[in-house]
């Protein structure tokens, strides 16, 4: 009996490693014009709806379609602000009865930009399902002042919207470059009818750590398993550029997790403790060689997600306190981490979070590797407190 339990078991795992991993987000990247955004949004939708059915042809689960505009300091220049907000709104709704999820771009690409539309920004936040970015460092270094008003602007997001939850939608990136499928920090600067897709693979790198502990053997599998899998999406994201007349500009095969399909869990199962002990940096580092050296178009993050929210097992571990902001820049030097949905007390001044952010931006800087930070001061919560986030896609945590 317990040779065919361990049989059976393996036999599992062999199948499961097969299993494909949900595709996350196909993203659309388009211009609009505030007087035919609703025509041009809805052909977007049709492009995106066949895109999802070629995927779910081809076994895929999808869990989403996106949009993105070019940044929209471009489209409500010259309007009025409460015209501004209005339009915002009514973009807003659009995406809630299509069926997408929106974003409206960069704020700032450049550390000279204007920073006037920022206040409304912090209002469109804390009121809409719109998600935005704002960079703090490109090829031509960190942009300070750029720090400076992100942390402006993540204060006054907080103290608009419910415990805080309008940052969910909000990143503010470092050397990430356009085309990334992955929100909020997703954005473009060309023409549009352009997409990306990106994968919710956490379930794969699961399957591989849990057959697979030393660490060359690890990786081989897990690279191997990972372009099995990339081949087969990118073969139908080529063939739907091909019908279709939009641009393709790759994949980011970076396994992000969500819920219960943990990137902590699987890598718990690597290193036999809890997420943050030793031999976590060397599986960040496994995963990310692995996604990079899968032979497709890549664009985006391609490393490794550690969203502290977005992932049950992570918020778990974040309340115990087996790991911090300092890991996380620890283990970003070999990944793609950044600082993702970290709860901060509510008095945390904007002098902190722009130190924190221009570490960030240091280390992307540096390395000239794309980091982003989502960062959530709870208004009203200290240390010790429990975050009451609404949004589902959000676990609660301790902050710390």
């Amino acid at each position: 009996m317990r040779q065919a339990l361990v049989l059976f078991a393996l036999a599992s795992l062999a199948w499961g490693a097969d299993t494909r991993p949900k595709v996350r987000a196909i993203t659309a990247f388009i211009n609009i014009d505030p007087k035919t955004y609703a025509t041009e949004i809805e052909s977007t939708m049709q492009f995106l709806n066949s895109a999802r059915e070629a995927y779910r042809g081809a076994g895929f689960e999808v869990e989403g379609v996106r949009i993105v505009t070019q940044p929209f300091t471009q489209y409500i220049a010259g309007m009025k602000k409460d015209e501004a907000l209005a339009f915002f709104h009514k973009l807003d709704e659009l995406s809630t009865k299509l069926k997408y999820a929106p974003n409206i771009g960069t704020a700032m690409v450049g550390d000279g930009d204007d920073t006037s539309s920022l206040d409304l920004l912090a209002t469109v936040l804390a009121t809409t399902r719109l998600n935005a970015s704002l960079s703090v460092a490109g090829e031509d270094g960190v942009h300070w002042r750029a720090i400076r008003e992100a942390a402006r602007l993540i204060k006054n997001t907080a103290e608009r919207s419910s415990h805080g939850g309008g940052n969910f939608n909000f990143a503010v990136t470092a050397m990430v470059k356009p085309y990334g499928p992955f929100y909020p920090g997703a954005y473009h600067l060309g023409t549009g009818h352009t997409f990306a897709v990106g994968l919710e693979g956490a379930n794969v790198v699961a399957e591989v750590f849990a057959q697979y502990h030393e660490p060359r053997e690890a990786e081989k599998q897990l690279a191997a398993a990972l372009a099995r899998h990339m081949r087969d999406a990118e073969a139908v994201a080529t063939k739907v550029a091909g019908t279709s007349g939009w641009t393709y500009a790759g994949i980011d095969p970076t396994p992000a997790p969500l819920g219960d399909v943990s990137i902590g869990r699987a890598i718990e199962s690597f290193t036999g403790g809890p997420f943050g002990v030793s031999g976590t940096m060397t599986a960040a580092g496994i995963i990310t060689r692995a996604v990079q050296s899968v032979p497709v178009k890549r664009v985006g993050y391609s490393g490794l997600m550690v969203p502290v929210l977005e992932d049950n097992v992570l918020a778990k571990r974040w309340a115990e306190g087996t790991f911090n902001m300092d890991s996380l820049l620890a283990y970003s030097a070999v990944c793609a981490g950044g600082l993702d949905t970290v709860p901060l007390p509510g008095d945390t001044s904007e002098e902190k979070i722009a130190r924190i952010l221009g570490d960030v931006a240091s280390l992307a800087y540096k390395w000239q590797k794309p980091l982003a930070a989502r960062l959530l001061p709870v208004p009203g919560k200290k240390a010790g407190d429990r975050t009451e986030f609404d949004d589902p896609r959000m676990a609660n945590t301790i902050i710390r």
